[in-house]
């Protein structure tokens, strides 16, 4: 069996993602990576970021889910972005831009942020697809792989909304084992659930967002021949 790999929340943090690859001595053509969704926003890479995701799905068949974030770039691009525009640029979506456009800057306006968004769509439109073709779920012989988690309401968790997988927290964080096989999941920072940004090993689910883009550490949760293993960079 080859080795799974599964990184979550890189949130633009190129460097630290390359050196985590690198530090579990990652093999394209042998390895499973498996990436847990939310690649922009906060970090000041994501253009570089998601230029390497997108090259890895589909080089060497990697696994990229959706997260919350990934979504909210595609509505901005997608729509007038005035629904999404508050809450985007409120949650790290200014080093987006910047990452994206050229001509941005800290002291932006309206204007600025129109035409940024125009820039993004005119460019990197293939960014923007990509990001919108990603799944909201994977699942193999081993486990179930989601952004944020499931919603133990569900009886068939694969008929929750769209909403749950990339957004839901306290209700499945605190839910008793509801599916057969582990769940790996991002978007909750471990530190909130265990006072450490290393991996957190609930009962039937597993959180693995270790808070990189707020200066804790991207983390690297292995499974190996029946065995989960860990690492991490920090991100100083």
């Amino acid at each position: 069996m080859s080795r799974i790999l599964m990184i979550s929340d890189i949130h633009g943090c190129i460097k630290p993602f390359n050196e985590l690859l690198d530090a579990v001595k990652y093999i394209p053509t042998e390895d499973k990576l498996i990436l847990l969704g939310d690649y922009v926003d906060r970090g000041p890479q994501s253009k570089e970021t998601v230029e390497r995701v997108k090259e890895l799905v589909q080089n060497y068949n990697v696994i990229a889910l959706k997260g919350n974030h990934n979504q909210r770039l595609v509505d901005l691009i997608r729509t007038d972005g005035e629904e999404v525009q508050p809450k985007f640029l409120e949650h790290g979506g200014m080093q987006t831009l910047q990452s994206y456009c050229p001509f941005m800057t800290e002291d932006c306006n309206e204007e600025l942020i129109k035409q940024a968004r125009e820039y993004v769509r005119d460019h990197y439109n293939t960014h923007i697809a990509f990001l919108e073709s990603l799944p909201l779920y994977h699942e193999d012989l081993y486990h179930i792989y989601v952004h944020a988690g499931l919603n133990p309401k569900y009886a068939n968790w694969r008929e929750q909304s769209d909403y749950d997988f990339m957004y839901i927290k306290g209700e499945f964080h605190q839910s008793k084992p509801f599916t057969e096989k582990p769940i790996i999941f991002g978007h909750t920072r471990t530190i909130e659930l265990h006072d450490s940004p290393d991996i957190w090993f609930g009962q039937g689910k597993i959180g693995i967002d270790g808070g990189c883009a707020y200066g804790m550490q991207l983390n690297c949760l292995i499974y190996d021949d029946g065995h989960y293993y860990t690492a991490d960079i920090k991100n100083s």
